[in-house]
């Protein structure tokens, strides 16, 4: 019996506003504050406060739902979601449910299958929870399935980590940030799919700079939900919600998890437990949290502290107008403009700086679109890795790279020359012009001088030229590194490597 997996996805996408959503406290980091410093009586859930929506928040979740394609509702409603939890601390949390922000959007994901269509169902704002920090637990694992396939005579299908006593601290800084969540139509069928949409989301909300698409931070929160059905068979399965997913690895590896799981459970007879879990990175498993709510257990009713949310058409117009392109805009762009293939473009259009950065490159002078890859993709992208800074904060400007590939392109300056000159522009700021003025780099072309060097080397090493002559042709690029030296590296390599031949042969 063959088995396929049905995924819908849950993202939450913290908003870079100054403020929190309901209230006047600011949004601080959640990692490097101190915890509990960014609370007030709103955010913190005392009796008589009142919420006042922050417009700023609703204007980034436009922008991401217009770019998602989705139909814009003109009045949509807050809705009180109840559940109780350490981290929520009125009891409640303000969220939209019935009647969303936007619905019906789209969004096209490339995989080694081809490109896909995924739909996107709800895009609807809310408040973020507190955060929850466990000291000294260590969760119960894989307990449903255990429990639950006892009750029915089947053999346990996961190991069970024993719990050990401990705490959790709460920190109420991230209590009422606003936060966009974003679900999907149960359209994915591989964890293939789910990793390139979440790379493509993670995309667009950096292009549409409301939100910086850090995911150790917790600032973008993936949460797929996973079930199996026999291929063929319409009835969605019994889904499974993996939380705290912290990068796309752990994204795609947790997926591809629990597709194996759910199979292996199904094929020996069992059922799988409805429950949310999380991800163990060390041990490369997932393990059990608690079970899975239904949309009914949160009793969603009206806010009533807040009035219905009006969006004009020409507040929506204003917005839509300054869309800036889009990451699948430019991916597009730069293979169907400048010949890149489809992972060098996404490489490259992933990243708003790093995109900007190339094409600036390629303006500012007349290299070719291959040699600026290279350079930008390669030794300017190491320099910046080692740094710790992203191509945004590059003390190298597009104009300055630009100027360096023309030096090479016109034969002033070889390769391996002009990567000793970026490290040095790099570090001191210099233009590429005055670090080979100062530093006499410009490159030797003179055909009589590289002649005497390369018959000086010849000369002074007789058994490596025996050697080429008697069938060991590889010795030639040794005797090409000898000769650069000779010649400080600063030797036009084409000619080296021309000459040499002749004399030696």
């Amino acid at each position: 019996m063959t088995y396929e997996p049905v995924i819908g996805l849950e993202v939450h996408i913290e908003l870079q506003t100054q403020s929190k959503m309901f209230c006047a406290c600011p949004v601080v980091d959640s990692v490097s504050a101190e915890p509990n410093t960014a609370v007030c009586p709103t955010c913190a859930g005392h009796p008589g406060t009142l919420p006042v929506v922050n417009e700023q928040a609703v204007e980034y979740a436009l922008r991401v739902a217009m770019a998602l394609e989705c139909v814009i509702n003109p009045i949509s409603i807050f809705a009180r979601k109840n559940y109780f939890y350490p981290d929520i601390p009125k009891g409640y949390q303000i969220s939209q449910y019935e009647q969303p922000l936007a619905v019906n959007g789209k969004i096209t994901v490339e995989t080694s299958q081809g490109e896909k269509v995924i739909r996107i169902r709800r895009v609807h704002l809310e408040e973020d929870t507190g955060k929850l920090t466990h000291m000294g637990t260590e969760w119960t694992t894989e307990e449903a399935d255990k429990r639950i396939n006892e009750k029915a005579g089947k053999p346990e299908n996961r190991s069970v980590r024993e719990p050990k006593k401990g705490y959790s601290l709460v920190d109420l800084n991230r209590a009422g940030v606003p936060l966009l969540e974003i679900v999907t139509e149960p359209d994915f069928r591989s964890a293939e799919e789910v990793r390139s949409y979440a790379e493509r989301l993670r995309a667009l909300v950096r292009y549409l700079d409301v939100n910086s698409g850090d995911l150790e931070k917790g600032v973008m929160r993936i949460e797929p939900n996973i079930s199996v059905r026999r291929v063929g068979a319409t009835e969605l399965g019994t889904k499974v919600e993996i939380k705290n997913l912290n990068s796309f690895r752990a994204l795609e590896r947790g997926v591809a998890y629990e597709i194996k799981r759910h199979i292996a459970i199904l094929k020996a007879g069992g059922r799988v437990a409805q429950e949310t879990v999380g991800w163990d990175e060390a041990r490369q498993t997932t393990f059990s949290q608690r079970s899975k709510e239904d949309a009914h257990d949160y009793r969603y009713f009206p806010e009533p502290d807040l009035p219905p949310l009006v969006i004009s058409k020409a507040w929506m117009d204003s917005i839509r107008d300054e869309l800036p392109e889009l990451p699948w805009q430019v991916y597009r762009r730069f293979v169907d403009e400048y010949g890149l293939k489809p992972a060098e473009a996404w490489g490259l259009a992933a990243e708003k700086a790093a995109a900007a950065y190339f094409e600036s490159v390629l303006q500012a002078g007349s290299s070719g679109v291959r040699a600026v890859y290279a350079w930008v993709t390669g030794e300017l992208l190491s320099l910046l890795n080692s740094a710790g800074k992203g191509f945004e904060s590059s003390p190298i400007s597009p104009k300055e790279l630009a100027a360096l590939l023309g030096l090479m392109a016109e034969g002033k300056i070889n390769q391996q020359t002009g990567k000793a000159v970026l490290a040095e522009m790099f570090e001191s700021g210099k233009p590429a012009a005055a670090i080979v003025a100062e530093k006499g780099l410009t490159q030797v072309s003179d055909a009589d001088l590289l002649s005497k060097l390369v018959a000086e080397t010849l000369n002074e090493n007789p058994g490596e030229v025996a050697s080429y002559r008697a069938g060991k042709v590889t010795v030639a690029n040794w005797l090409f590194g000898q000769v650069m030296r000779k010649a400080g590296g600063r030797a036009n390599p084409q000619m080296v490597r021309a000459e040499l031949e002749r004399q030696l042969g």
